[in-house]
């Protein structure tokens, strides 16, 4: 499962131009656990995260998303 672009808040996309490292982590500012990629857009760094749902059943197997930011 490899993302290949985001679709931001407002509805604008970006491509992920690639990825570097998976592994399991935390999102120290939202909170949560799940896999942490290491992803590259428009040439910056960022944390792109998946956290799984705790439910087995249904079609919903989790959540991605960026922290926010400091402003």
């Amino acid at each position: 499962m490899l993302p290949e672009e985001l679709t931001w808040e407002n509805g604008r996309k970006y491509t992920i131009d690639r990825v570097t490292e998976i592994r399991q982590a935390s999102a120290a500012k939202a909170g949560g656990q799940g896999d942490r990629y290491t992803i590259f857009v428009r040439g910056r760094q960022s944390y792109l995260f998946f956290e799984r749902n705790g439910s087995l059943t249904g079609n919903n197997l989790g959540r991605w998303f960026v922290e926010r930011k400091a402003a």
